[in-house]
């Protein structure tokens, strides 16, 4: 379980992390960085991309939004 209390601008999140507090797969967050809508804060020892909290909180509700637009 992901501790969501922890300070959301200096904390980083691996992908599996990220994915399990946005509520999505990990491949999900691979997307939305590969697409531009969340940018990797840092990388680990193994160049693996880690993510700030915060950033992932927005990423996640810019989908949410995006995906209750109606045309």
């Amino acid at each position: 379980m992901i501790d969501l209390a922890v300070d959301l601008q200096t904390a980083r999140w691996t992908v599996a992390e990220a994915a399990e507090a946005a509520g999505v797969r990990p491949g999900v967050i691979r997307a939305w960085k590969h697409r531009g809508h969340l940018p990797a804060a840092a990388h680990d020892d193994h160049g693996r991309p880690l993510f700030k909290p915060i950033d992932v909180i927005k990423a996640e509700k810019a989908t949410r939004e995006r995906a209750r637009r109606t045309h």
